[in-house]
């Protein structure tokens, strides 16, 4: 009988070994990758992380992943992509290191893996500089694209009306609207230019019953006209006054912002409930915030930085705050043998004492 309890203890701490061993989890494999093998590496041309040059790619992820490939003796190739399609290949180990300006998010590491941070940054928000002080600051407003739209578009307006009262006068009130075209054109604009503004002269003024008609139709419109473009003309010479007003995330609702629909900066907008304008790309967002189209820019802070540095650095800058944090990595696929070496390269570099200098180099100093 004790022979047969000391068989059945023994049988079931086998089998509970068993079940234990079972339910824990698989480590990654950390076998060295054979000498033969060429890894593939994903790309997203992101600067300054990846930047596309002329004999390859070059930027602060290509620049870590030379070095860590150097230390563990890896061939390799690259392989590009457009975002989606390079986390689409991680996940289905088509590659075996994805790089870009990669953020490491808790859904992305459901479905693969991430190497240690290479920096933190977060989403920034990119204003126009601050303009001069006095009547430089006047002088720069006077010559904005946005005041000088709406110069235009009040010019063009006073020229429809003008030329309208022209046609109606010019045969039955040749005193007032006559001579060559271009001289009844202008007496017109004239008369146009006086009744808006309500000055009243009396040197010009349509006799005909069509002609006044149109008179007393613009009359009444010019009411509207003056209040809508007085409005413009207060908003483009003040639009300075707005960058400076946004310190904090609440403040994006009283301006007009862009981004990129689908990035990581659209989807924290559309979460806040902030409305904003859909750009193609950071280019074209830059692009609108530097002719006036919009107020400010949210996107990466990081490449905010390095965009502004290479096209914009006299008139845009980047706000000193970030509205979400955001840290970079390596994206690897599930369970890669590779994580533990280029964790321990990466952490060479980012611990070396000129690696502030070396994120300087790609990002400039935070504004």
């Amino acid at each position: 009988m004790h022979r047969i309890a000391s068989l059945f203890c023994g049988i079931c701490v086998l089998l509970g070994s068993g079940v234990a061993a079972a339910q824990v989890p698989a480590a990654a494999s950390t076998a060295p990758v054979p000498a033969s093998k060429t890894l593939v590496i994903g790309v997203k041309v992101a600067p300054p992380f990846v930047i596309a040059a002329a004999d390859g790619y070059k930027g602060l992820a290509i620049d870590l992943w030379q070095e860590a490939a150097r230390d563990h003796g890896w061939k390799y190739e690259y392989r590009k992509y457009d975002l989606e399609g390079l986390l689409n290949a991680v996940r289905q180990h088509k590659v075996d290191v994805g790089l870009g300006a990669i953020t490491a998010t808790a859904e992305r590491e459901k479905s693969m893996d991430f190497a240690h941070p290479i920096t933190s940054s977060g989403l920034g928000v990119a204003v126009g500089k601050q303009g001069g002080s006095g009547w430089l600051a006047v002088a720069q407003a006077l010559v904005s694209p946005a005041f000088l739209k709406v110069i235009g578009l009040l010019v063009l307006l006073l020229l429809i009306v003008g030329v309208l009262v022209w046609a109606l006068e010019h045969k039955g009130n040749p005193d007032e609207f006559g001579g060559n075209r271009r001289r009844g054109i202008f007496s017109g604009f004239w008369w146009a230019m006086v009744t808006m503004t309500t000055v009243g002269y009396g040197d010009t003024a349509p006799r005909s019953v069509p002609g006044r008609i149109l008179g007393m139709i613009w009359m009444l419109a010019a009411l509207m006209v003056v209040s809508f473009f007085t409005a413009s003309i207060t908003s483009a010479l003040t639009v300075g006054k707005l960058h400076s007003q946004i310190t904090k995330a609440s403040d994006l609702g009283k301006v007009r912002v862009a981004s990129i629909e689908g990035s990581t900066s659209g989807n924290w907008l559309e979460r806040n409930h902030d409305k904003y304008r859909k750009a193609e790309s950071l280019d074209a967002a830059l692009s609108d915030l530097d002719g006036g189209k919009v107020d400010a820019v949210v996107y990466d802070a990081p490449l905010l930085r390095w965009k502004i540095r290479q096209h914009y650095k006299d008139t845009l800058r980047v706000l000193p705050f970030t509205l979400e944090r955001q840290d970079y990595a390596f994206a690897l696929p599930s369970g890669s043998p590779l994580r533990e070496q280029i964790d321990t390269s990466l952490l060479q570099r980012i611990n070396s004492p000129d690696w502030k200098s070396r994120l300087s180099q790609y990002f400039g100093d935070s504004d």
